[in-house]
């Protein structure tokens, strides 16, 4: 019997994918669990409507993130903290006062896990810092550390 997975089924099938199964696995474990559907032709076309539904919202995420990138890259965040000698910072600016003070100055939220950073920024001066906003688009944020007086 062929059916369409609403769920991933370990060992069997992802969701969506479309598959032949034994009629008794299908009946009595798959359809009474709703794990897949009894792939027919009207279950088939919502099946290819569902797809295309979230190909266009994926698109669409793609692009929300292009047009967010763009503005990031315009944007530099200043912070200020104590520093000593050298220029090096007592203490440190970590992602998460990053994204606080990109909120306060730009009304741009995003998530600290998004900004990639491989360590907190412990020197004054001006650090190019790269945020993920999606699986294919990194944007570069400039972030201005100075002096607190």
């Amino acid at each position: 019997m062929k059916v369409i997975f609403l769920q991933d089924v370990k060992g069997k099938g992802k969701k969506g994918e479309i598959k032949n199964v034994a009629d008794g696995y299908a009946h009595n474990f798959l359809i009474k669990n709703n794990l897949a559907v009894e792939a027919t032709s009207g279950n088939q076309k919502a099946l290819d409507a569902q797809k295309n539904k979230e190909k266009q919202l994926a698109a669409e995420e793609l692009e929300e993130a292009k047009k967010l990138k763009e503005k990031l890259e315009k944007v530099t965040v200043e912070l200020s903290a104590k520093s000593g000698e050298g220029g090096r910072l007592f203490g440190s600016i970590t992602s998460k006062q990053i994204a606080e003070a990109l909120k306060k100055a730009s009304n741009i939220k995003i998530d600290k896990r998004k900004i990639e950073m491989d360590d907190a920024i412990r020197t004054l001066g001006y650090t190019k810092v790269p945020v993920k906003l999606h699986t294919e688009v990194t944007a570069t944020l400039n972030v201005h550390v100075k002096e607190e007086n």
